[in-house]
Formats: structure tokens, C-alpha cells, sequence
């Protein structure tokens, strides 16, 4: 088809593609690659690097899902790097602290950090490099410093009095010498770089074998030095929240002694000529598969992509199946996938898509059952518009939450996709454990994430909280195969709008045959109809937010379909990247591309 201009190319090569959310990252990347390793190599790599340059949008004590794909395989696996609750991470345990919904700061909600064991597991079974080989980029980065970017800046500078009132180990890295670093200036963390240094060290003392070097890291993290600094730090710290309070940790060594990542088939279906395959209901991944199976009712590829009715028919699609999200999904052998993903569960779903927005929650039935929303209660006591087939309702906050400066910033998430000559394939979405979640752990220059707010405090739930469980996450990193090979993988940062970003990418360039950049720059948009993954839990009924290139007629008319649209800067909406794997002609071609938006992401091939 004919396109526009972009702002940037989309590039292709031979040799290998890397895309990720950061340029230096997106160097590393390639750079492993140039080295003689392959994309499970450099994706770890790339992942490392992630968590000290973006370390407001990711860290060490965060999470990664993983997919990644052989050249040759049938689909891709699934390496979870989302961790489990603690064992003490009851609900009578919340409960006895007052409490009915889980903070989105502090030290209450940490998981175990699943993202190292999950990097490590990739390189152990699908790379072939040393340890050292992979680490060194980070190590050096952390240990010498980069250019740190504005978003850090605006970061720090939003959770600056919160640091030096409440949070001095966080105040000790990243408010050096008391004063906010400069946007582009060197910014260093050589606690972490330390730790990296030592965890590679411990290794190759302990063999000489590659795979032996990658057991023995894992074993210093997960039942070593590191577990015990996260122990000794959570037991003795009460660390002050969204709550207006101050909360000691519940996690301990003995929840991450023996902790791996678990190794999972991915789940797919199939829309025209593609696979696409998604991270189980532990994520939000199923959504996405549900919106294809409503949407391959109708013929997208007449519609304009920026039109009313495309626009319409997806955030209609997206309210079911977000909704059936909350009532459905989470950690737990009991979710309905087979009924879920089924072509007549969709045609049911489809028929209730009409041509004015919806501005219900409607959870479908499944064997009999009807999907159960026990969080628009919670969502209800700390102020947040809830539904239940009408207007929004309004309650009273939570708890005394203390000074507005003191309650920090939500965070984001990384992405990144590489695919190499050989055609291995790789896209995950590393996330959590951002500078803003926790307190920093002197001992190893990072932060715990926060995931475990995501759980509901209510039995009888997929998604309520228990013990060594996992949160349900938004992180959901996308492949698909084209004649029975990889051929695409992609994904984007944005909490509960990243399967809205994603799926608009794979629609234009499946159903209106676009090109992977102009795909990724070209007008999004999201609605916010969904209970929030994240404290507090709020939603926001019939909302619709475009980005400002979308042409008057549009806005109006959706309006008059009785979307409720607000309109954003004109580069507002996700930080797309993708890879992919051309079959098509005589040979492979490998292409890339990468967001625009923010200035920040950068994708390389040759």
C-alpha cells in the first residue's frame, strides 16, 4: 500500500535487528550480536543494560516476561520472569494492617524480583555467551555512568522531597550530594555495577563451564548475598507509602531460596495468515487474543485506520475484553482459556458491539457462570469512578494518605524485540522495580518493585492474593509466526494500554498491510474503561483519549457516538518498537522499527 512520510525510516538489513526503548540499549544489543552471539544473548544483554539507563522505568528488582523463539520452532516459550508474593502476603496479613487495597509504593507489595533469574535463564538455555560477556555492558554503564535522560530528571525531581523526608538510601543514589542530577549529564550507580562485578566474579570462581557460571549467579541472587540483603532490608525497615504510613516489608530469603522462573507454552491464535502467541493469564496477554477473535468479524482492512469506525470498534472490543480480564484472569488453573478464546464465546461478545459507546462493565458468562467483579468495591473507597451498568458512583479516599509530595509517581516499563541472521527471535517487556516504588537497598543500589499491588484483597478470585502466587501483570511482550517461522515480534511500554497500542500496530500492518514504522508512528489512541492495574485502581467510564493528529471529523464523530474523548499532544500515545523476519522474497530480510515519542527509544539493523 502507499504510505506517508515518517519521522524516521524503517530500517532492514541481513545481519540482525535490535529495537528497544533506549539507544544505548539498542547498541548493546547489536553490539552483542556483531560479537558472534545471537538474539537470546543479546536480548539479555539488552535487558541488563535497561535497568541502569532507564532506571525510572525498570530495575533489577523488577519483572520480565519473556518470549522467545528458535529459528526453527513451532512457537515461541514463555520464560515468566514475574515473581511470586511472599510468603507472609496473606489476606488476613492486609487485613490486620486495615487495609483493602494493596500500596502501590513502599515495601508491602515487593514480589520476589523474578527479572534476573529470567535474563539468566534465557542466555543459560537459548544463548550460547559467557556471563561476562552479557553482564559487562551493564556493568560499565552502571559503573562509569550515562547520559541520563529528562524522564529520569522529571522522576526524581516529583519524588525528590519524599527521598530526602523518608527514603535516604534512595536520596544517597540518586540525589547526589543532595542535588537532582542534570538531564544529559554522567549519572552512575556504582552500587549496582558492584554487585554485577561480584555476581561474575562468584561465577568464574566457582567453574569454568558457561552453563555452571550462569547456575552459580542465579544462586548468588536467589539463595545467596543478595536474597539476604533484601531479607535484612525489609525485616528492618519501615518504609512509608501511599498509605500515609510507614510499612516494614514482608518478603524474606527463604520466598526467593529456591525460586526460578518458570518455563510456560506460550498461548495463540491464529488471525488470517498469522500465529500470534501471548503470555498466559498470569498477564494480560489472553485480552489481545480475545480483541482478534471479536475483531476478525468484521472487515477492518476497509475501514481507515484513523477513522470513527475502526476507532469505535476497538475500544468497544477493548471495554469486553478488559472487563473479562478482571473477572476472569489471574494466576490460576482454573481460568476458562479454551471458552475465552473461542469463536463462539467471540461471535457472543461481537453482537454486543453497537454503534454508541457502551459505558457498561460486561464480563461475559462462561459454563454457566458469570465473571465476578469484586474489585469495583475497592475501586469504590478510594475515590475512583466504578461501574455497574450506569453512572459512575463516587466514595470516600482509602486512608490518610499524607502530604500529595510524599506520595510519589507510578512508573513505567522498558520493551524491547531483536531477531537475528539465523532467525531466532526475541520480544520481552521488563518493568518494575523503578527508582520511585521502594526505597533503595544500600547493600545492592537498588529498588523492589510494587507488582504486588495488582492483587485484589478479596477471596474466591483468579486474581486474589495468596501466598507464592503471581500478580496478574500488564506487561506483555507480542510475537507472531508467518508460515509456521517467527516472523514478528513487538511490544510497548504503558500499564493497562499496552495491549491497546500493541493490537493497533498488528491490526494496521496485518489488516491494512502497513509498514512496521509507519505502523508504530502512526495516530494512537487508548480508553482508560477498564479497572486500573495499578493503586488506586480507579476507572473512567466511556473515556477515549486520541492523539492530536486525528482530524476534527474524527473527534466528532465519536463524540456523537457518545465517547467521552479527550485529545492529547500530537506524539502521545506508546512507545511501540518491533522486529521482524520478511519471508517473503527469495531471502530474509530483517527489519526494525522504533517510537519516536519521547525521543528515546532507537532501533538498529543491518
Amino acid at each position: 500500500m502507499s504510505v506517508g512520510f515518517t519521522a524516521r525510516p524503517e530500517l532492514s538489513g541481513i545481519f540482525g535487528a535490535v529495537a528497544s526503548t533506549h539507544w544505548i540499549a539498542s547498541a548493546c544489543g547489536m553490539k552483542i550480536l556483531e560479537a558472534g552471539g545471537n538474539a537470546f544473548d543479546a536480548a539479555a544483554a539488552t535487558g541488563f543494560v535497561l535497568q541502569v539507563v532507564e532506571p525510572h522505568l525498570n530495575g533489577p528488582g523488577g519483572d520480565a516476561p519473556i518470549l522467545a523463539a528458535r529459528h526453527d520452532d513451532a512457537e515461541p516459550t514463555v520464560i515468566c520472569g514475574q515473581g511470586g508474593a511472599p510468603a507472609a502476603a496473606t489476606l488476613e496479613a492486609f487485613e490486620s494492617l486495615g487495609l483493602d487495597l494493596i500500596p502501590g509504593t513502599g515495601l508491602l507489595a515487593a514480589c520476589v524480583p523474578g527479572a534476573f533469574g529470567a535474563w539468566l535463564t534465557l542466555l543459560r538455555d537459548f544463548g550460547t555467551l559467557s556471563l561476562r560477556s552479557v553482564l559487562e555492558p551493564a556493568i560499565d554503564y552502571a559503573s562509569t555512568g550515562h547520559p541520563l535522560l529528562q524522564g529520569a530528571v522529571d522522576t526524581i525531581t516529583s519524588v525528590r522531597e519524599l527521598f530526602v523526608k523518608e527514603w535516604p538510601t534512595s536520596a544517597a543514589v540518586f540525589l547526589p550530594n543532595g542535588a537532582l542530577p542534570r538531564a544529559g549529564s554522567l549519572f552512575a550507580n556504582p552500587t549496582l555495577g558492584s554487585l554485577y562485578a561480584a555476581i561474575v566474579a562468584h561465577a568464574e570462581a566457582v567453574s569454568k563451564d558457561r552453563v555452571e557460571q550462569i547456575d552459580a549467579a542465579l544462586g548468588y541472587w536467589y539463595e545467596g548475598p543478595v536474597a539476604a540483603a533484601i531479607d535484612e532490608f525489609s525485616r528492618n525497615t519501615a518504609a512509608f507509602d501511599v498509605t500515609g504510613r510507614r510499612h516494614h516489608g514482608l518478603i524474606r530469603a527463604t520466598d526467593l531460596e529456591g525460586w526460578r522462573p518458570p518455563i510456560e507454552k506460550a498461548l495463540g491464535v491464529r488471525y488470517h495468515d498469522q500465529w500470534l502467541y501471548k503470555c498466559g493469564p498470569w498477564s494480560q496477554g489472553p485480552t489481545m487474543l480475545q480483541a482478534l477473535k471479536i475483531l476478525e468479524g468484521f472487515r477492518l482492512g476497509d475501514l481507515d485506520p484513523e477513522g470513527p469506525e475502526f476507532i469505535h470498534l476497538v475500544t468497544e472490543t477493548i471495554k469486553l475484553v478488559m472487563a473479562d480480564r478482571e473477572a476472569w484472569y489471574g494466576d490460576d488453573p482454573e481460568v476458562p482459556l479454551a471458552a475465552l478464546l473461542s469463536n463462539e464465546y467471540a461471535a457472543q461478545r461481537r453482537a454486543l458491539i453497537g454503534t454508541h459507546a457502551s459505558r457498561d462493565v460486561r464480563p461475559g458468562a462462561i459454563l454457566g457462570r458469570r465473571g465476578a467483579l469484586p474489585h469495583l468495591a475497592a475501586a469504590a473507597s478510594v475515590g475512583a469512578a466504578t461501574a455497574g451498568g450506569g453512572e459512575p458512583t463516587f466514595a470516600g479516599p482509602l486512608a490518610a494518605r499524607g502530604s500529595d509530595a510524599l506520595i510519589g509517581t507510578r512508573g513505567d516499563t522498558c520493551h524491547l524485540d531483536i531477531v537475528d541472521r539465523w532467525g531466532n527471535m526475541v520480544s520481552a517487556t521488563p518493568s518494575g522495580g523503578w527508582l520511585q516504588s521502594s526505597p533503595v537497598i544500600p547493600r545492592l543500589g537498588f529498588a523492589l518493585g510494587t507488582r504486588l499491588q495488582m492483587f485484589w484483597l478479596r477471596p474466591g478470585h483468579a486474581n486474589s492474593l495468596a501466598p507464592k502466587k503471581r500478580p496478574r501483570t500488564t506487561l506483555t511482550p507480542s510475537m507472531s509466526f508467518k508460515q509456521g517461522r517467527p516472523y514478528l515480534a513487538f511490544g510497548t511500554p504503558g500499564g493497562d494500554q499496552q495491549e491497546q497500542w500493541s493490537l493497533q500496530l498488528f491490526l494496521r500492518h496485518v489488516d491494512m498491510g502497513q509498514p512496521l514504522q509507519y505502523s508504530i508512528e502512526s495516530p494512537a489512541f487508548h480508553t482508560d474503561h477498564l479497572v486500573s492495574s495499578f493503586w488506586p485502581r480507579e476507572i473512567q467510564l466511556g473515556s477515549l483519549t486520541l492523539e492530536g493528529r486525528h482530524s476534527e471529523a474524527t473527534v466528532e464523530a465519536l463524540r456523537n457516538r457518545g465517547h467521552t474523548v479527550s485529545v492529547g499532544g500530537p506524539w502521545s500515545e506508546g512507545r511501540l518498537s518491533a522486529c521482524a523476519r520478511d519471508l517473503s522474497g527469495n531471502s530474509a530480510i530483517l527489519r526494525a522499527g522504533a517510537n519516536p515519542r519521547g525521543m528515546q527509544g532507537y532501533a538498529i539493523a543491518r
